[in-house]
């Protein structure tokens, strides 16, 4: 149906655009060929009288004019003051016999001006150029218009015949261009529909080769890979909640029921269980929140609340609230920022503080054997570099660009057990982006992995 309507359309504008060149044919030919006629003979004439520059002295002025005359089919007469005839040319066409005409002229002291003329008997039109070359000097040159009845019938009959071909020509040609162009968009057409019934692996392919279309057809395919990389991610989002929502749950339930089961006066065995089942609690929450947090960044629910403050203080916040890390499991944080005892910057500060702390736990969790992590504050030309550097095994190439994903974790270069929701480097990622900070990682297999990101002075 859509296939019908798209290709009868193009076929019947460009049919209707091929009637309208006939027809403006028509009567350009036809209706207005005598005018035409008449404007090409007037002008015809008044440029032979512009383009006679004579004098009465000039020898070789009448052989000139008989040339003039006989290539031009015109009529020639030069007329002093007087009216009295100084030269007329010889022909058929030479009929200029009133007198009355050129004695009006001469004494209208115009310059040119131009007379159509009737003959009484005859019949015959003819048009006649008066113009003054000198005070005692004037040309008229006349020319007779030649009926044009039997042409315009010549024409005519000719005309319905090309107009009868080029008709039909112009139909094939419509019927094809119409199908080409219908064709490309039909196919896009059903592609879209498959795409919209969950079909993602269908690729939109016009078969054409105009250039408005293939792009079109790129950015289909782009968009279709976008789609397709989306559901990729909901349906693993889903799946990952999922089980990190049932494995603490499975947990706070089966040490409640311990509880149960236990000796109420074993105090020390329900203290252990109820810690077990607070830390799952608050990793339920935890999760809970970094949920909510990527959701508001990605849909752009979360307006920026910026202000000024200072970076380096509230890197010195983060990593004094990490100690615990220092004291417990012997970690160690360093905080490097030479000659930059104060940088106040015009930013949200309480999701730039959640970037520090994100990356600072990630790098705890992936550093090495050595368990040292650096955060680093560099001063560049242009901008500020902040950098937050752990000495694990590194990232492998094939991963990097992964790294930023919801719930990615290199899973090859860890040996702890890693906290955290698998959320927090894409909590990262959006953030950066809101503030429209350049961010990335550089990794060395076996000597640590940097991620970064970069302020710029002027911001």
């Amino acid at each position: 149906m859509m296939k019908n309507k798209l290709a009868t359309k193009i076929f019947i504008y460009l049919a209707i655009f091929s009637l309208f060149i006939l027809i403006f044919l028509f009567f350009f030919q036809v209706i207005f060929i005598n005018t035409f006629y008449e404007w090409t003979k007037t002008r015809t004439i008044k440029n032979l009288s512009k383009d006679i520059l004579v004098t009465e002295r000039d020898t070789s002025l009448y052989d000139k004019l008989d040339r003039v005359s006989y290539k031009e089919n015109v009529c020639i007469e030069l007329t002093n003051s007087n009216g009295d005839n100084l030269y007329s040319s010889n022909g058929s066409n030479c009929r200029l016999r009133s007198r009355t005409i050129k004695r009006n002229f001469i004494n209208s002291n115009k310059e040119s001006k131009t007379y159509n003329l009737v003959n009484n008997f005859t019949k015959e039109k003819s048009i006649m150029s008066a113009t003054k070359l000198s005070n005692n000097l004037y040309i008229f040159i006349s020319t007779s218009l030649i009926p044009l009845d039997s042409t315009i019938n010549i024409i005519e009959q000719q005309l319905i015949i090309v107009s009868i071909v080029v008709l039909l020509l112009s139909i094939v040609v419509a019927y094809f261009i119409s199908k080409r162009l219908s064709n490309p968009i039909i196919k896009i057409s059903k592609a879209a529909k498959l795409i919209s019934k969950g079909k993602l692996k269908t690729n939109f392919d016009s078969g054409s080769d105009i250039k408005e279309l293939v792009d079109l057809t790129n950015a289909l395919n782009d968009m279709k890979d976008e789609l397709s990389k989306t559901e990729e991610l909901q349906r693993d989002l889903m799946a990952n909640v999922s089980h990190d929502l049932k494995t603490p749950l499975t947990m706070i339930k089966a040490y409640a029921e311990l509880i149960l089961d236990i000796n109420i006066n074993d105090k020390e065995k329900c203290k252990n269980n109820l810690n077990i089942i607070i830390e799952e609690v608050n990793r339920l929450n935890n999760l809970v929140n970094d949920i909510l947090t990527l959701t508001k960044v990605e849909s752009n629910l979360d307006n920026l609340s910026k202000s000024e403050f200072d970076l380096i203080n509230l890197i010195k916040k983060i990593v004094k609230q990490h100690n615990i890390y220092v004291i417990k499991d012997g970690y160690s944080i360093e905080f490097i920022h030479d000659n930059i005892d104060k940088l106040v910057i015009n930013a949200d500060k309480k999701k730039i503080e959640q970037v520090i702390y994100n990356l600072l736990n990630n790098a705890l969790n992936y550093t090495g054997e050595d368990k040292k992590v650096i955060i680093k504050v560099e001063d560049d030309d242009k901008d500020y570099t902040i950098m937050v550097i752990d000495s694990g095994k590194g990232i492998d190439k094939k991963e990097i660009d992964h790294i930023f994903d919801r719930y990615y974790r290199s899973k090859k270069n860890h040996k702890r057990y890693v906290y955290g929701t698998g959320l927090g480097l894409s909590i990262v990622k959006n953030i950066l982006l809101l503030h429209n900070y350049p961010y990335g990682v550089k990794s060395i297999k076996n000597k640590g992995t940097t991620f970064y990101f970069k302020i710029k002075k002027d911001s």
